[in-house]
């Protein structure tokens, strides 16, 4: 018999037939589901003091919940998928815990290559490259080279990335075409911003969730996420389940989005 989470430390028995009735997320239509969901994965390492272990255990468990997160939105077909796995401010960390992370992304690279081929998913990665070691990079490209043909649910890892060092890319890329005459001041518009970031050819997130419980963006795609809808949980990233992604989904599913007009007033 399954165990389903209803609270911290917590569980009670369930059915097969109820777990999957839950799975299926029947009662949302696909036209309410969201197109694209990007998560900021907070609480790794507080989990694991939580639970009296090393930080670096935190981040190793977070790694199973980026594998159920990842499983669930391809079969779900949700278009795309964004997680927030590394700042460009993590750099201030301890550097084992960095070593680490980076010992965890390479294994990820090559581990879920198979799962990954499997689910049809394509990989992308937005930030920058500087201060990555060479064998993640290599790794990295190989996943990205060999998912490059698939056609279901496109995962995209922000890595090393900060949402105002790529406003502060897409403005030199501008500024430089406007040196070079290829393009107007006049000519820049919001699109012309969109076509000049990370994330160009993405959709923008219709929802972000964010585990942990903090109510910020943390420098997390701060143009696209304009219009996204916020969905908090106090739990930590190890502790993200996909009843919580269902939560989540019919939260974002139940909210009526404006885009600055009346809605359906």
């Amino acid at each position: 018999m399954p165990l389903l989470r209803v609270g911290r430390g917590v569980t009670k028995s369930v059915s097969e037939s109820t777990l999957q009735g839950n799975s299926d997320l029947a009662d949302v239509p696909e036209a309410r589901r969201p197109r694209h969901i990007a998560v900021i994965m907070d609480g790794n390492g507080r989990w694991a003091e939580r639970q009296k272990l090393p930080r670096i255990e935190g981040h190793r468990r977070g790694v199973a919940s980026v594998r159920r997160t990842v499983e669930e939105c391809a079969r779900l077909h949700i278009e795309q998928l964004t997680l927030y796995c590394l700042s460009s401010e993590n750099w201030k960390r301890p550097q084992d815990e960095l070593d680490f992370l980076m010992h965890l992304l390479e294994q990820y690279m090559i581990e879920e290559r198979s799962l990954l081929m499997k689910e049809n998913v394509v990989v992308s990665v937005i930030g920058r490259r500087d201060g990555i070691p060479d064998r993640v990079l290599n790794e990295m490209d190989k996943t990205i080279e060999m998912s490059s043909r698939n056609t279901g649910t496109r995962l995209c890892l922000a890595i090393n990335y900060g949402g105002r060092a790529e406003m502060v890319d897409a403005v030199q890329g501008i500024a430089q075409k406007v040196l070079d005459k290829a393009l107007q001041i006049t000519e820049i518009t919001e699109q012309v911003i969109s076509d000049h970031l990370y994330t160009v050819g993405m959709p923008d997130p219709d929802l972000l969730i964010r585990t942990a419980g903090e109510m910020r963006v943390s420098n997390f795609l701060l143009w696209q996420i304009s219009y996204a809808e916020l969905w908090v949980t106090e739990r930590c990233w190890p502790e993200f389940r996909v009843e919580h992604l269902h939560d989540a989904i019919r939260g974002f599913a139940s909210r009526d989005r404006r885009f600055g007009g009346l809605g359906n007033e």
